[in-house]
């Protein structure tokens, strides 16, 4: 995992991934064990797991907001694409045409 600048961030992440064991846990346990519709346990499980959902979805959102501010786009659509510089690109075809040699075309 990448190491976060901000401590927000890094706490959820470190959050998200011990909700997203605790419910899968919590969900397991519940197939596993079986559960009775009435019983009282049972509505203490369903507001645990929804809970934890909602905890999980508040840490996505707060994780995809901060990447999308400080990540460089992975996009490489037509648009995307266009924007971009390509000088380094042409720089490192010419360096590689210059060590291999002049190549010869076959035309003639």
């Amino acid at each position: 995992m990448v190491a976060d600048s901000d401590s927000n961030i890094a706490w959820h992440r470190v959050q998200l991934k011990k909700n997203r064991t605790e419910l899968k846990a919590l969900e397991t346990a519940r197939f596993t064990m079986g559960e009775i519709a009435s019983s009282k346990r049972n509505g203490q499980t369903q507001k645990a797991i929804a809970e934890l959902k909602r905890k999980i979805t508040q840490s996505e959102r707060c994780i995809a907001d901060y990447e999308k501010r400080t990540r460089r786009p992975l996009a490489t659509d037509r648009q995307s694409l266009s924007n971009g510089s390509w000088s380094h690109w042409d720089a490192y075809t010419n360096q590689q045409q210059r060590k291999a040699g002049p190549r010869s075309t076959g035309r003639g």
